[in-house]
């Protein structure tokens, strides 16, 4: 039998092997009857009067009419054929229908335009066809339009009518296939709805709602308070997605809503608890997993949107050493130093479709500066790049016998994983050592464990990486901020200059090579930068990062 197709049968059955029942059924039941039409809906029934306030913290993507931009590339809407233009990635696509601008910075200065656009969709966009019927968009439009109806003082049946349609489109099509953050915005767009609307419609779209959120919330929002998805930027989305909730209960006086307020408040408090560990001190979100900046709210937005609520994080300071159990995540604060540790595992094995390759990473600020990092994400979809930045090589971790520490593939699909474990942990105050190992690359031929230790001082970071068993070869990743700059002062030491003047020594036990990267900050963004290779062939290896006030070479 032919050997790729024998590796491609393998990878398959590790990639479903993990799926729950309900993601294999509904799947095929979703390919053997799609949602192909929908009952008429003659009569707009008014909608409710309550008017909705909250932070507008998105930037504005309608520009007119006509035009539009999403994740930093411009585009046209002139014609129905536009709203599905196959020559934009569909993400860019599904950004067009989600119509985010309607409750963006200054939103109401451009109604007319958003007014015209909303219009143009409802006749455009005949149900059920095309990307904005799918349900994720029909999701996040329908939240958008019933916030902003309202506040723009609409009066328009019209509207109405279509959002009646809209419901009932994605009351057919819930993501059980996919589960996770899909099914918790299809269950938020099912309660908005429900509150917004009146008759049996939307208490029967108001109950379904309630009931997938009695049961995804407390299984998506961990103890520790992390998104089980893993990923801060996603974290970020689905707390302010709770605090929506939240403030949904109070703006809309609902009683199936105030009843749930007490549960979803403790959810939403431990959440910004976990948020506050796992972001730097420049105040953003790190990069692990499927992670970047301004796809969600910035952190310091959602901390004012909760405070608004009434709602704060329950850590004033932090301490040396905080470990975040359940996640898989551990922060080390020092002095003039911040360390972040991925010892997690890629997600809930059933659902790793944003996991990256990058267990044991790690990401390192000096002050407000981010120093090591991880690579981000700039782009979804099935293409080679989309794959690269999922890959163990994009991130500051270790990579064995060329392979990946997750079998990560296509463009959201994860084959056999790695699991991580926090073997150890000290904080004597003054040092902080701490150690994990994961299991990924002990499914190949030559197993092997990595082991990861990390010693944090007042003034410098320890990385010892160990390997349990015999592997060929093996790469160690740092990659560098865009503004690090680098100057190498023998084969193992480099001299790190910072933009405030600051320097660090970077000191292997092997030697060093220095090559071109890149660095992504958001989607459609690409910044040149810089990583740290360094092979080793033996089973161990240090790298030191080590403060230092010198500005010579001779050091």
């Amino acid at each position: 039998m032919n050997v790729n197709f024998l590796a491609s049968f393998q990878r398959l059955f590790f990639t479903v092997k993990p799926l729950r029942f309900e993601q294999v059924w509904f799947r095929l039941w979703r390919k053997l009857y799609p949602l192909r039409k929908l009952n008429s809906i003659n009569t707009a029934i008014a909608p409710l009067n309550w008017v909705w306030s909250a932070p507008e913290v998105m930037m504005g993507s309608i520009i007119d009419e006509h035009h539009v931009c999403f994740l930093n590339h411009r585009g046209e809407v002139r014609s129905a054929v536009d709203w599905n233009d196959p020559s934009h990635e569909k993400l860019w696509l599904y950004n067009l229908h989600y119509f985010d601008d309607l409750n963006a910075v200054d939103s109401l200065s451009r109604k007319s335009s958003q007014l015209s656009l909303v219009n143009r969709w409802i006749i455009e966009n005949p149900p059920v066809s095309g990307n904005g019927w799918e349900p994720y968009p029909l999701s996040l439009r329908l939240v958008n339009w019933i916030k902003w109806y309202n506040r723009a003082e609409l009066d328009d049946p019209e509207i109405i009518n279509s959002i009646q349609q809209q419901a009932e489109a994605l009351s057919k099509q819930l993501e059980y296939h996919i589960l996770g953050n899909h099914l918790f915005s299809n269950a938020k767009a099912l309660v908005f709805v429900g509150c917004f609307l009146q008759g049996d419609q939307a208490a029967r779209a108001l109950q379904l709602g309630l009931n997938i959120l009695k049961r995804e919330i407390p299984e998506q929002f961990l103890s520790d308070g992390g998104h089980f998805e893993l990923s801060p930027m996603y974290h970020c989305i689905l707390l302010w997605d709770l605090l929506d909730l939240i403030n949904l209960a109070k703006t809309s006086a609902n009683s199936s809503l105030t009843d749930c307020l007490s549960d979803w408040e403790q959810f939403a408090c431990r959440a910004l608890d976990w948020l506050k560990v796992m972001i730097h001190p420049d105040g953003e979100v790190s990069f692990f997993n499927d992670s970047t900046i301004g796809i969600a709210a910035s952190p310091t937005q959602i901390f004012d949107y909760a405070a608004s609520l009434g709602l704060a994080t329950t850590i004033d300071s932090l301490p040396s050493l905080l470990t975040l159990p359940c996640s898989g995540y551990s922060r080390i604060s020092m002095l003039g130093h911040t360390t972040l540790f991925d010892h997690a595992n890629v997600g809930p094995d059933y659902l790793p479709g944003h996991a990256h390759a990058d267990t044991l990473s790690v990401e390192w600020s000096v002050g407000d500066e981010r120093v090591v990092v991880n690579s981000g994400t700039s782009i979804y979809g099935l293409s080679s790049e989309r794959l690269r930045q999922r890959q163990t090589a994009a991130h500051s971790t270790v990579e064995v016998n060329g392979k990946d520490s997750s079998e990560v593939w296509s463009g959201f699909r994860v084959a056999r994983r790695a699991y991580g474990r926090l073997v150890s942990f000290i904080d004597d105050g003054n040092k902080v050592i701490l150690s994990a190992s994961h299991n990924g690359y002990f499914r190949r031929n030559k197993p092997v464990i990595h082991n990861r230790t990390l010693t944090a001082e007042v003034q410098q970071l320890k990385v010892e990486d160990s390997l349990d068993g015999k592997p060929t070869t093996a790469i160690a990743y740092f990659h560098l901020h865009p503004d690090v700059s680098i100057t190498q002062i023998d084969s193992c030491r480099l001299l790190l200059s910072l933009n405030s003047g600051k320097n660090v020594i970077l000191n292997s036990s092997e030697p060093i090579k220095v090559l071109p990267s890149t660095w992504h900050p958001g989607f459609g963004k690409e910044i040149v930068s810089t990583k740290v290779v360094i092979p080793f062939s033996c089973s161990e290896l240090t790298t030191t990062f080590k403060l230092s006030s010198q500005t010579s070479l001779q050091v």
